[in-house]
């Protein structure tokens, strides 16, 4: 057992052996960094955690935040679930240690913090405290109505004062306060990217990793957020667009009922019907926005200043998208209907010439030899994965690097072996033939252990020596913002720019290129340009 005093309380943790690389570390779990948000504080900020006394147990996680668990689709979790877990392999060290902490992803629908899936033992042992926390998702950290009592991004609000209690109490595990880095993927890769741009996150993190995720994408960002909730509401029978009325509703409604309306993704129709995510916040003039404005209008004018990023995108991110997907409507789609390739900031705003020419030409490009879509799944699987991520994360990083104050470090990861499972995690696999594909979140599996899906004791050497190199990757980065500082994985990865693009492909070996996807992006770009040139930067 050992004790730290917090600005909060005493916690009590304990001493663990880090399985796989030995050595021990010190884990602080289930520690509440806000009050319950129940009853009258559900959709609102969240409130700072009053202190306590006595000694507070932190040897167990706390509750993970109240969702539908998309593997099992069983209901979990509770509302009062705002806690985070501190892992530090030094509590008292020689110098203070540098902070890493996690946001974890989920579609803003799912997720935690919890070590069934993060757990810390493969980046402590770098000498980098891992930090993991869990946030309001679905309705219950999501939901907008636009009014003062419901204004949305009670999610991203957690997060802020997770951040704040990081920095104001990591000192007591050995942290630097002034050496915090911020990474997380998918939707933690979005959410990532929003506090790059958010007033309130300002300060309170030295450097960035956006994972497979940014401000821009479609699916991050939530346009006309209360006609989605009123459109709920009147599936519920609440026919009224009263203030008062409407928060009673939703306040007052059982959280299960809650869990029916978050996030989905028709792709099979390609059309995705975004609920639920990051929203512009109106002012009601006693309010802390968390996020508002145009996010291009935003990027032109710069992320904040001084802090350095890594970003970038798995192969085949798109594969994900093939989930839940009745794979020969798709085919079928994409054969007949040319609106099955526009762009999905495209389809509301262009009239239907214009987007059946983008379609037709988008078409084209992918399917160059004329295969119909049944012989080319590779062609579906590049425009999907390019459309949904691959193009919005090298935009946005186009846009950070405009402004020439922030240094950017750009990959794009193909490590391919047995640890790359999500296609068999989500049953996805069979649809690429002759090749192992590296969907979304496989980068995740060398980050943490993934208890959930591997035994520790099957870690094979090539495995080991994959997770050493971007694990060393990101905590040099975290440590000295140069994630090959002194060429300690034997490669100089250089920084990012609009002239040269360079990247890191991240495989089996490390090896520096320039221009990622640059065939693809161009096409696309080439589209932008032509039917909405305010989504790209401009020099």
């Amino acid at each position: 057992m050992v004790q730290v005093k917090t600005s909060d309380g005493v916690l009590e943790g304990e001493i663990l052996e880090n399985i796989y690389y030995g050595g021990k570390y010190y884990s602080f779990k289930g520690i509440p960094y806000a009050e319950p948000p129940v009853g009258d504080l559900r959709f609102k900020a969240p409130i700072q955690i009053k202190p306590w006394s006595g000694v507070k147990d932190a040897k167990k996680h706390g509750p993970i935040c109240y969702q539908r668990d998309p593997i099992k689709a069983l209901v979990v979790g509770s509302e009062d679930c705002l806690y985070l877990n501190v892992y530090s392999p030094n509590i008292n060290p020689n110098k203070l240690l540098p902070v890493m902490v996690w946001i974890h992803g989920g579609a803003f629908m799912w997720g935690d913090g919890n070590d069934y899936l993060y757990g810390p033992e493969f980046i402590v042992r770098h000498d980098v405290i891992l930090i993991t926390i869990n946030y309001r998702v679905g309705m219950l950290g999501f939901l907008c109505l636009d009014t003062k009592d419901i204004p949305g991004n009670a999610g991203m609000k957690d997060q802020v004062l997770a951040l704040k209690w990081v920095k104001n109490n990591i000192t007591y595990f050995g942290g630097d306060k002034d050496n915090i880095t911020i990474f997380g993927e998918s939707a933690g890769g979005a959410s990532v990217s929003f506090h790059l741009v958010s007033q309130m996150t300002k300060g309170l993190f030295k450097r960035a990793i956006a994972q497979s995720g940014c401000s821009i994408n479609n699916w991050a960002i939530v346009f006309e957020p209360r006609e989605k909730a009123l459109k709920f509401a009147r599936d519920l029978d609440l026919y009224s667009e009263d203030e008062h009325e409407l928060y009673e509703f939703f306040k007052s409604l059982p959280a299960e009922k809650l869990l029916d309306y978050n996030m989905s993704i028709h792709l099979a129709k390609k059309s995705y019907d975004i609920n639920l995510g990051v929203v512009n916040e109106k002012d009601f003039g006693n309010n802390e926005r968390f996020f508002y404005g145009d996010i291009f209008d935003i990027l032109r004018n710069g992320i904040h200043e001084d802090v350095d990023i890594i970003t970038g995108y798995t192969e085949d991110e798109g594969l994900f998208m093939f989930f839940t997907v009745d794979i020969d409507t798709v085919h079928k789609l994409s054969n007949n209907y040319l609106e099955f390739f526009v762009p999905n900031s495209m389809t509301f705003d262009l009239p239907l010439r214009e987007r059946l020419n983008i379609g037709r030409e988008i078409k084209k490009y992918y399917f160059v030899n004329g295969p119909r879509a049944e012989n080319n799944f590779d062609g579906i699987l590049r425009f999907v994965s390019m459309e949904m991520f691959q193009h919005d994360v090298i935009t946005w990083a186009k846009f950070c690097a405009n402004m020439r104050r922030n240094k950017i470090y750009f990959y794009k990861f193909t490590c391919k072996s047995e640890r790359n499972q999500s296609a068999n995690m989500f049953n996805f696999g069979h649809l690429v033939k002759d090749r192992a594909p590296v969907p979304h979140f496989d980068d995740v599996m060398y980050l943490f252990p993934i208890k959930y899906i591997f035994n520790e004791a099957n870690i094979k050497w090539e495995e080991l020596k994959l997770i050493n190199n971007i694990t060393t990757l990101w905590t040099n980065f975290a440590k000295y913002g140069d994630p090959t500082y002194n060429k300690s994985v034997g490669v100089n990865w250089l920084p990012y720019d609009t002239k040269q693009q360079n990247y890191l492909d991240i495989g089996n070996e490390l090896v520096t290129r320039s221009f990622p996807d640059k065939e693809d992006v161009d096409m696309l770009d080439s589209i932008y340009n032509k039917y909405q040139p305010s989504h790209i930067p401009h020099e």
